[in-house]
């Protein structure tokens, strides 16, 4: 090594490619939002017992979407800060991000207004621009119920680049061995004005602000936390001893999320305290979730087998298609065989909607997404290979 070099800090990801890991726990989170969704459908989740308790929590799947988003979106970002290179083209990110979600969100929106409401044209420009949680609505519309994150995320996308000019140019005041601390430091803040959204929005007796980036703006910090920390200290493997204890920790938190404690599980507000504690323990369990598998070592381990597999990495990669067309297909089943909502035998409902969801969901992300990708100049990168069994001791 050449005197004064920087260490050689293992890669997050294959070069061009994608973490198959990251993948899987995508994946599986859009697995959760559907069986939510089954569960709430069916009345599963008003049963009782820890079961339906547990189901009910399942929303935890957002944050853990926020929280890759800020992770994954951050990173150059971060990484151009840290080691002092050029920062990403805004305007290639914005485009990328448009080709991203744009189209595949407006073939299922067009679809499912066009056979279930009869909106007029201020509500198609409200669904089509993802206007939807600044305006007054007693329901959304059958089959878009699970669209109220989209606005979120797509905010989150606009302020990214404005976000980390600030946190870059905070960040560049300091000596550059202190950049990555000052980066964390700002990022700091982010959490603070979620925690102060949710007392504010129930002082002033105000619920929708739970709608607007704010409130969610500690989920993504979290995330892009964890970019700094990847691109500061590579992947670290004192966390890859501990992940085991990590990820027993999140299901241990997740049973605690699982309560009361968290507010109720009915459309009834929860308290000031519940929200509280509900936000803290979601950032929790979405923090020890991802990062044993953002930064620790890709080895031979049982976690990695598991969530970076083939199957479960594919499904990471049509998650998104997964989560906008799992309601659509929902509300069909019911359509179709006349039951009454909030009520139905479990099993028929989830063995149909995962079947039809997963083949939809697949030709959405081969027809859609990756044709609109191929816009941006951005090429479909293959699956990473299995990972390999780490060495026996750290390269130089």
């Amino acid at each position: 090594m050449e005197p004064g070099a920087r260490p050689q800090k293992e890669r997050l990801s294959p070069p061009g490619g994608r973490d198959a890991a990251l993948d899987g726990i995508r994946g599986l989170a859009a697995l959760g939002v559907w069986l939510l969704h089954v569960g709430g459908n069916t009345g599963v989740i008003y049963r009782d017992g820890m079961l339906a308790w547990m189901t009910t929590r399942l929303g935890v799947a957002v944050p853990i979407f926020f929280v890759l988003s800020g992770l994954l979106l951050y990173r150059p970002f971060a990484r151009a800060v840290v080691d002092g290179g050029p920062p990403p083209s805004t305007g290639r990110y914005l485009w990328r991000r448009v080709l991203r979600v744009f189209p595949a969100y407006w073939l299922v929106v067009a679809l499912a207004l066009s056979a279930w409401s009869s909106p007029d044209w201020y509500g198609w420009l409200t669904w089509l621009l993802m206007l939807q949680n600044y305006t007054e609505q007693v329901r959304p519309p059958d089959g878009l119920y699970q669209m109220w994150t989209m606005p979120i995320e797509l905010a989150f996308y606009l302020l990214l680049p404005l976000l980390a000019w600030a946190l870059g140019r905070w960040a560049r005041r300091g000596a550059p061995a202190s950049r990555p601390v000052r980066l964390l430091g700002g990022l700091a803040v982010l959490p603070v004005l979620s925690l102060a959204t949710v007392v504010a929005g129930h002082v002033a007796e105000q619920p929708q602000l739970a709608l607007w980036l704010p409130h969610h703006l500690i989920y993504f910090a979290a995330g892009m936390a964890m970019a700094v920390l990847s691109v500061w200290i590579g992947r670290s493997r004192a966390l890859d001893s501990l992940a085991p204890q990590l990820l027993v920790l999140a299901l241990l938190l997740f049973a605690l999320l699982s309560t009361e404690l968290a507010g109720p599980r009915t459309l009834a507000l929860p308290t000031l305290s519940q929200s509280l504690w509900r936000m803290v323990l979601e950032t929790a369990v979405a923090v020890l979730v991802v990062a044993p598998f953002a930064l620790a070592p890709r080895g031979d381990s049982l976690r990695y087998r598991l969530l970076g597999n083939p199957v479960s990495a594919y499904l990471g990669r049509i998650s998104y298609s997964v989560f906008l067309w799992h309601a659509p297909v929902i509300t069909l089943y019911y359509r179709l065989s006349g039951a009454e909502p909030f009520n139905g035998d479990f099993w028929p409902v989830a063995a149909f909607t995962l079947v039809v969801t997963l083949l939809v969901s697949a030709g959405s992300h081969h027809l859609v997404e990756e044709s609109a990708l191929r816009l941006s100049g951005r090429r479909r990168v293959p699956a990473p290979p299995s990972p390999a069994r780490e060495p026996s001791a750290p390269g130089p």
